[in-house]
């Protein structure tokens, strides 16, 4: 029987404010806690709108870069209001698609908003130009400024269906970047795509924005994603899911006639190191740990999936804890059914390693798919001999890996792969080995914390949410912060131009605020 459908959408893919149905078999989207249909038909993008979304992008290009400054940050600021005016049906929508709480969405899309300003007040004092003058070197003149690279591609992530989706962080920074920009929006959350790119066309259309600037494309195949990689007009990707879903991208978009970067962001244990000092109080410890590992079912990129404990025992105490917490906690409602069951294997594949064992269990939530969250434990022999162990399980489930010596903490670290983040539990006392172990950190993460868990990304200009391989494929680049707009930009220098030749930000003449910089290179800010 056919689903009622939704009063507000219509399920079609929106290519430069045009609304166009798709084709093929219908589907529809699911209630996270039951899976049961509803809303209106969704019918994937052809290959032909896909093409046109990324030929309308390519035609605006230009002129979408040629804005003043002012004009792309107004845009930007208006894409949050847009947002802020869906209110709370927005919210009611995204629970129903994804099974997490109206608190948990509220403050999604409080940050979602707060970007796109960041953003905005990038552009508009003219950092994102990157201007830098020098004709110290032998009396030659050279500015500099950075361009955009062109349309960028952007694939909306399952966890976070406004933050990291249509108008998330790879957006947002992308058309700061001064690129047009072309959604796939996530099959697990259609409607919450499609609401939030009306809002995002909304404010295009409210502060003129060229047509072509943005699209939204309906996809549950597989095609839709990959179709769009390999458009030759697409110049860029970004991309936050799967570690397979990002390498078939990758592959894509290496294998055309002129390749472009993909900006994935993969799969991450985020280790938590706990040294002896901060087992003087092993219950608080231990209870901060549970409430950031099951945190949202356990669906957060920066989850702490593996958590390094002293053997002895504070480090038992430690472990008794947590195992209390965790039994205690019942089970989340996830994502989708598929997610659940990734978990579900996830679980059994840690269990049947020989020399590994379960510590707690929690109680099923309510519905089918909100598993228990599980915690399991095992020494570093066992750890470093089994790759199985290595791997991500998206979910609230923990492995704790009991080390005796810093030697043996060292040798357990060099074995990690690349990571998101990496935590360091100590105190004063603990300054030698944390000495010792930063260096290795530093080489596995893009973000080192002291203290804390790292389920929490500040939007702010210092944060880095990257790392190393395989938890991104751009071990440079972040997708959280200020500089993730650097992903979509190239430097251009301009070698002995006529003033009146040069981009306005390059220009002596111009005010102070958009003037080339003083000789030396130095950063516009």
């Amino acid at each position: 029987m056919k689903p009622p459908g939704h009063p507000h959408l219509n399920g079609h893919s929106i290519l430069a404010g045009d609304e166009v149905p798709g084709t093929g078999d219908a589907w529809y989207a699911a209630a996270a806690a039951s899976g049961e249909p509803f809303g209106p038909a969704l019918h994937d993008a052809s290959a032909e709108q896909v093409a046109e979304a990324a030929r309308l992008a390519a035609a605006t290009a230009r002129d979408f870069r040629a804005l003043p400054p002012g004009r792309r940050a107004a845009f930007l600021d208006a894409c949050a209001e847009e947002i802020e005016a869906l209110g709370d049906g927005l919210l009611e929508l995204t629970a129903r698609e994804t099974g997490l709480t109206r608190p948990r969405l509220a403050g999604e899309r409080a940050r979602t908003c707060r970007q796109l300003r960041v953003f905005a007040e990038l552009v508009r004092d003219g950092a994102v130009a990157g201007a830098r003058t020098d004709s110290a070197t032998g009396g030659t003149d050279l500015r500099l400024r950075r361009i955009p690279l062109g349309p960028v591609a952007v694939f909306g992530a399952g966890n976070f269906p406004l933050a990291f989706s249509v108008a998330g962080g790879d957006t947002a920074s992308a058309l700061a970047a001064g690129c047009p920009v072309v959604v796939k929006s996530h099959p697990a959350h259609p409607g919450t795509g499609e609401a939030v790119a009306r809002a995002l066309t909304a404010a295009a259309q409210r502060t003129g924005m060229p047509p072509g600037v943005f699209s939204l494309l309906v996809g549950r195949a597989h095609r839709v994603g990959l179709a769009l990689v390999q458009d030759p007009r697409i110049t860029a990707v970004g991309f936050t899911g799967s570690r397979a879903g990002g390498l078939a991208l990758v592959a894509a978009a290496g294998a055309r006639p002129v390749p472009v970067p993909v900006h994935a962001e993969l799969s991450a244990v985020n280790p938590v190191i706990v040294l002896d000092g901060a087992l003087a109080d092993p219950e608080r410890e231990a209870e901060g740990y549970a409430a950031s590992l099951t945190l949202g079912a356990g669906q957060f990129c920066t989850n702490p999936g593996l958590l390094l404990l002293p053997a002895g025992p504070s480090g038992d105490a430690f472990l008794a804890a947590a195992a209390r917490a965790v039994r205690n906690t019942p089970g989340q409602v996830m994502l989708t059914p598929g997610i659940c069951r990734a978990y579900a294997e996830g679980v059994r594949r840690w269990a049947a390693v020989d020399g590994v064992r379960e510590v707690a269990r929690g109680a099923p939530g309510q519905g089918r798919y909100a598993p228990a969250p599980a915690l399991f434990t095992c020494d570093t022999a066992v750890y470093t001999a089994h790759r199985d162990l290595h791997g991500e399980v998206f979910g609230a489930a923990g492995l704790v890996v009991r080390w005796s010596g810093t030697r043996q903490l060292l040798s357990l670290l060099e074995h990690l792969e690349g990571q998101l983040t990496a935590t360091v539990h100590g105190t004063e006392a603990d300054g030698a080995t944390a000495a010792r172990l930063l260096p290795v950190l530093e080489e596995r993460a893009g973000r080192v914390l002291w203290g804390g868990w790292p389920t929490g990304v500040e939007v702010s200009h210092a944060m880095v949410h990257g790392g190393p391989w395989p938890a991104t494929t751009s071990p440079g680049a972040t997708s959280v912060g200020a500089l993730a707009v650097e992903r979509w930009l190239r430097p251009v220098c301009y070698q002995s131009f006529p003033g009146t030749l040069l981009p306005p930000e390059l220009r002596d003449t111009d005010p102070p605020e958009a003037a080339a910089l003083p000789p030396g290179g130095r950063p516009l800010r």
